[in-house]
């Protein structure tokens, strides 16, 4: 059987380091408060006007809207966008593909099922 251990001082100073952690934290976290807080503002000064739902006003704006995409569709003006558009364009489309896809996975609960 061997001897018990004796206190070597080690645990002492590690106690010491830990409480000197916990002395830093509510200054800690009132820094990471004091830094969130402007990044926090606008974000929500975003949000408020990009993840609402449309309102009934908003209607015959989407209307026009979607009756000018049609019309560009069909008299070929699509043909005369700049590259950057045209890219800008495709990777909104991909975006809405990629959302549609994710929210199908979410939806029906895994991966499992989908020809990938």
């Amino acid at each position: 059987m061997s001897p018990p251990r004796r206190c070597t001082g080690t645990s002492q100073s590690k106690s010491t380091k830990m409480a000197g952690v916990v002395a830093k934290l509510p200054a800690m976290g009132t820094n990471l408060v004091n830094a969130a807080r402007p990044r926090l503002a606008t974000f929500l000064k975003y949000a408020r006007v990009e993840l609402t739902p449309p309102s009934p006003a908003d209607v015959p704006a989407i209307q026009q809207g979607l009756s000018n995409l049609v019309k560009s569709a069909r008299t070929g003006a699509w043909k005369n966008l700049t590259v950057k558009e045209a890219t800008v364009n495709a990777l909104v489309g991909a975006e809405v593909v990629f959302w549609f896809f994710i929210g199908e996975c979410i939806g029906k609960g895994s991966l499992v099922g989908y020809q990938v």
